[in-house]
């Protein structure tokens, strides 16, 4: 094992002992195991490449349309009065 050294708030401090005082667990197996749950539940994020420039070329679509704006048949209360 790897000795790592964390500062944590007082309320997590506090957290952390009533858990594993009630699990019956050394403080470290309950950081272990937080962190265990904890990283493997994010996904690296990758850029891709591809959905990215589909997404710019909607874009650029939508933007070349040429819709007349309309002005409001609705006012704010209107919608808060339904």
């Amino acid at each position: 094992m790897i000795r790592k050294q964390v500062y944590i708030e007082p309320h997590q401090e506090r957290l952390l002992k009533e858990r594993a005082r009630q699990l019956h667990v050394p403080e470290a197996e309950l950081i272990r195991r937080s962190l265990d749950q904890g990283l493997t539940g994010m996904a690296p994020r990758r850029p891709n490449p591809s959905a990215w420039r589909e997404l710019m070329r909607f874009f650029r679509g939508r933007m070349r349309m040429k819709v007349r704006q309309q002005p409001r048949r609705w006012t704010r209360d209107e919608l808060y009065n339904r």
